[in-house]
């Protein structure tokens, strides 16, 4: 047979494409090129027949082999296809088979003679779903989608709030990967009709981090999400959540008043939870005592007393709320206002000189007083305990790797209302990410916050009290010098740190 040279070796596109590189790794040979309807590849062991078989079939090619050694062939892969597989990939190409060959059969074929013990053989499962973690964690993931579907088993990553499909293990290691994860986040593994939720602490890389895991039946077996709660994110200060300096200050001066209601509003994953752990990592003294009713608690804080809700035994976010108030703290922070019991114990908490900290579900910040309103709270405890609404969404950053100077365009300008304000124009240094390996070719890396912030001042409070609409709130707090989220946005683009698309389509309602 002939043998072939492969240190120089330069494959067409159009070839590699045909060849997946597991298919590749699995079978131990390269695609060197196409000559009509054959295919030219390169193997180190002449007799093995079956991979070039399997090619030939799954392709319908017939394929031409040449020799090359063991070695040049593992060095041709790895520089052909983009650099060293991670341990993600090598894992994924161990379990890979050909789809003819792939079996989606539930049953477990019992071992054979002098084969693997169990134990052996679960060991490959336990390496894989650690991989898959760990591989998330490296990429800045906030959450990993394990998603059933009728013919494959797929795997998606959440980064920075994009959803990215991933290298997805075959279908059959399916009823494997999820008994796995259930059993590591300590829930029952024989249910599997309703939704459960578990949490796994995990160290990668030095780092301790928990993972809350949620479990929901489908058509096609479990789905599993993963959220990733990383400590770190906890001793984040005020600039690097996405203050700027005169927010900051406004804020500052919420959060260490003495008593009353302060609300971060957003819808879910806009980084409330984050911002309420940060004002907490900046008020925790030990001169003060700081209690917090969570559901669950997702993030543990040295010097902080946190009560996990608990429905089975009666433990409610209302009794929890009134044992709390006994304990005599300082600060509380309760996870969400739900309904007029949790608003009238707030409020209550409020007034009897505590601070409280909550989150609420609203578009923007003048609509939490009237959202409030809705709830059943009479307006006179609305107008008397609120302080101040924080409403926020998160916007991704630029990517400082590959950023580059941008001109926006006219219509871009006009998308942000700043073509009627050339004076902020003037020292404007719009950026945009070209993509890099480093963004995985996005052009963005990390997340920050935009921010709305309404201070209650005396004539806020009367409207409230008359229960004005939030529309009027909302004007009479943009004369006073509120910054919508938007305006916001467009100062935080014009300094480079994100894009004009970003903001526009984060802050599609504040259009106006």
């Amino acid at each position: 047979m002939e043998f072939a040279n492969l240190g120089a070796l330069r494959v067409p596109a159009d070839v590699l494409a045909q060849v997946p590189r597991a298919l590749a790794a699995r079978y131990r040979l390269m695609p060197l090129g196409r000559e009509g309807a054959a295919l030219r590849v390169a193997i180190s062991y002449p007799l093995d027949t079956d991979g070039i078989d399997s090619l030939s079939h799954m392709l319908k090619l017939t394929i031409m082999p040449v020799v090359a050694t063991a070695e040049d062939i593992a060095r041709a892969i790895n520089r052909s296809y983009g650099g060293e597989a991670g341990s993600l990939d090598q894992l994924l190409t161990n379990f890979a088979v050909p789809e003819a060959e792939e079996s989606v059969d539930s049953g477990v074929t019992p071992p054979a003679a002098g084969a693997d013990t169990p134990e052996d053989s679960d060991a490959p499962i336990i390496r894989l779903v650690h991989s898959i973690i760990s591989e998330a964690i490296q990429r800045r993931v906030s959450d990993i989608h394990l998603e059933p579907l009728e013919k494959r088993f797929r795997v998606r990553y959440r980064i920075d709030g994009v959803l990215l499909e991933v290298e997805n293990p075959p279908k059959r290691l399916q009823l494997a990967i999820i008994p796995r994860l259930k059993i590591m986040a300590n829930i029952s593994i024989a249910e599997k009709r309703i939704p459960q939720d578990g949490r796994i602490q995990i160290t990668v890389g030095g780092r301790s981090l928990d993972l809350r895991v949620s479990s929901l039946p489908t058509v096609h077996g479990e789905s599993i999400v993963m959220r990733i709660l990383d400590k770190a994110g906890l001793q984040l200060g005020l600039p690097e959540l996405g203050f700027f300096s005169d927010d900051q200050a406004a804020f500052e001066r919420l959060i260490t008043l003495p008593d009353g209601i302060l609300l971060v509003t957003g819808p879910t994953g806009s980084g409330k939870t984050t911002t309420l752990y940060g004002c907490l990592h900046y008020i925790n003294k030990p001169d003060r005592k700081i209690i917090t009713v969570e559901d669950p608690v997702e993030y543990q804080v040295t010097g902080i007393n946190q009560v996990p809700v608990r429905k089975e035994v009666g433990m409610t976010f209302a009794s929890a709320l009134r044992a709390m108030l006994r304990q005599a703290p300082n600060i509380v922070m309760i996870g969400e206002i739900r309904d007029l019991e949790m608003a009238e114990i707030a409020i209550n908490a409020s007034l009897t000189g505590h601070m409280v900290f909550s989150t609420l579900h609203t578009n923007d910040a003048p609509g939490a007083g009237t959202r409030l309103l809705d709830t059943g709270v009479k307006p006179f405890l609305v107008s008397t305990a609120l302080r101040g609404v924080m409403a926020q969404r998160l916007v991704r950053k630029v990517c400082p790797n590959c950023r580059a100077p941008h001109h926006p365009t006219a219509s871009e300008l006009r998308s942000l209302n700043l073509a009627l304000l050339p004076g902020q124009l003037a020292g404007a240094q719009f950026k945009k990410g070209a993509g890099c390996p480093e963004c995985h070719g996005t052009g963005y890396r990390g997340r920050m916050g935009i921010f709305e912030i309404f201070v209650v001042t005396d004539e806020i409070e009367r409207m409230i009290y008359e229960q004005a609409s939030s529309a009027r709130l909302r004007e009479k707090a943009r004369t006073i010098g509120m910054r919508t989220m938007r305006e916001d946005g467009a100062r935080k683009a014009s300094a480079g740190l994100t894009t004009i698309e970003e903001v526009v389509s984060i802050t599609v309602g504040d259009a106006n």
